[in-house]
């Protein structure tokens, strides 16, 4: 049973520890995303708002591709890089989809044409997009080690196999009182005996 309760701690630790660098990493993500789009609608791309929802998420994309891969998921890569990008793609794809078609719905839809309301709907798209990808990323595009024990930090590990608590007690006693000069020791030993 205990054994069971460590690895069910083990797994909740990893997944918000995946939660958290995911989070980060979407920020970022958020801010080139959001930021590329601002610029391409006042600007560039003024009047083709969903083809500006498109760009901007494509290199946000690419920059989240790599966040992902090489830190928050890194212990799950799948040993086929190709599969795995391609699997990536197909799910930014339907994300982008969902962020751009959030845009279109109120463009078309409900005919709003101001920019500021299309960019909260887009903002709206991409949060909605983004739950999307993590639930995608997490059990379908990186998943090399779905089944495996959870990576545990080693204070952790020899927490849990006891090794911390023998380590704990071996250490205070060797470093709580100073060794003596050697002169001393040979006065008290005949005193101790």
């Amino acid at each position: 049973m205990a054994g069971l309760m460590d690895r069910i701690r083990g797994l909740a630790s990893l997944f918000w520890r995946e939660v958290a660098k995911f989070g980060a990493v979407g920020g970022v993500a958020f801010v080139i995303d959001n930021g590329l789009y601002w610029y391409l609608i006042h600007g560039p791309m003024s009047g083709s708002e969903v083809k500006a929802r498109f760009v901007s998420a494509g290199v946000a994309t690419i920059f989240a591709w790599v966040a992902n891969r090489y830190w928050t998921f890194r212990h799950r890569r799948q040993p086929n890089a190709a599969r795995e990008l391609v699997m990536f793609v197909f799910i930014n794809v339907i994300g982008m989809g969902i962020a751009a078609g959030c845009v279109w719905v109120a463009k078309y839809g409900f005919d709003v044409t101001e920019p500021s309301v299309l960019f909260l709907v887009g903002i709206f798209g991409t949060v909605l997009a983004t739950l999307v990808r993590f639930v995608a990323y997490r059990f379908w595009v990186f998943n090399a080690e779905l089944d495996a024990e959870p990576e545990f930090s080693r204070d952790k590990e020899l927490l849990h196999t006891g090794q911390l608590r023998q380590q704990t007690a071996t250490v205070p006693s060797e470093t709580a009182a100073p060794a003596a000069p050697a002169g001393e020791q040979v006065r008290r030993s005949p005193a101790g005996q």
